[in-house]
């Protein structure tokens, strides 16, 4: 059964993202399609006024260079206070988008603001776990993933899109069976978008009893301690762009 949803799944997000329709919407389909996003968006807005507000403040102090890497999320990549430092090698710098508590869908809605603007060679994308905790199925954690890469692509079709696999947080533990059914379907998706990628840290943080690993969690068993970092810091790096090394100096005859 979960074979055929996540087959499904996958062929929906796929014709989703690639195909041409077979047909066109009515008119009326369409502008209600249109209301009801802007009626997401401007009410993720109010929201996430003040976190939108801090970001904006940022880029008017120092915008950042196109190309870089941007990372994007929930707090899990908000609470990676040293991340530039932690990847000070990657060539265009280091751009930190995490708000805390967002979800997918949230940054479905914010990619323009949060990721486009910035024209990155790379956006890594860190979220999911909190749309679970909300109630959201994997389809529609999928379906927002979707989404984002579509707004992503609409306009930078050469930025690479890599997705952090949800993790597997203790306090969550009930719902590992949701996320790694939605870390299988947003796998398989991507095994169909070109130039982009899962990086899965889901697996190393399960222990030998096949249960999250304490010691890579905080007291309140969600975000993340220094040792998690480090294990993220080793599993993602060699997905980032790196600086190309010197040339080799020959001696002349």
């Amino acid at each position: 059964m979960k074979t055929a949803l996540a087959a499904a799944a996958l062929l929906t997000a796929a014709l989703a993202a690639q195909a041409q329709p077979a047909f066109f919407p009515q008119e009326s389909e369409t502008a209600a399609a249109e209301a009801a996003s802007a009626r997401d968006y401007l009410a993720a807005k109010e929201r996430w006024h003040n976190e939108l507000a801090a970001f904006a403040r940022a880029d008017q102090e120092h915008f950042p260079a196109p190309g870089g890497v941007v990372f994007v999320g929930s707090s899990t990549v908000r609470m990676w206070t040293r991340m530039q430092q932690d990847f000070a090698q990657v060539p265009g710098g280091i751009v930190n988008r995490g708000f805390g508590g967002s979800t997918l869908f949230d940054c479905s809605l914010f990619a323009r603001d949060l990721v486009v603007r910035y024209k990155p060679r790379q956006v890594m994308v860190y979220a999911g776990d909190n749309d679970l905790a909300e109630g959201r199925t994997p389809l529609q954690v999928l379906d927002s993933f979707a989404r984002f890469a579509n707004a992503v692509r609409a306009e930078l079709p050469n930025t690479r899109i890599s997705f952090i696999s949800v993790k597997p947080s203790p306090s969550r533990e009930q719902l590992m069976p949701q996320i790694r059914e939605t870390n299988h379907v947003i796998s398989a998706y991507l095994n169909l978008l070109p130039n982009s990628e899962y990086i899965d840290i889901y697996t190393p943080m399960i222990g030998a009893d096949g249960r999250p690993r304490p010691e890579l969690f905080r007291g309140d068993k969600l975000h993340m301690t220094d040792e998690g970092y480090r294990l993220w810091h080793s599993v993602i790096a060699p997905h980032l762009p790196s600086v190309p090394p010197a040339p080799v100096a020959t001696s002349r005859p």
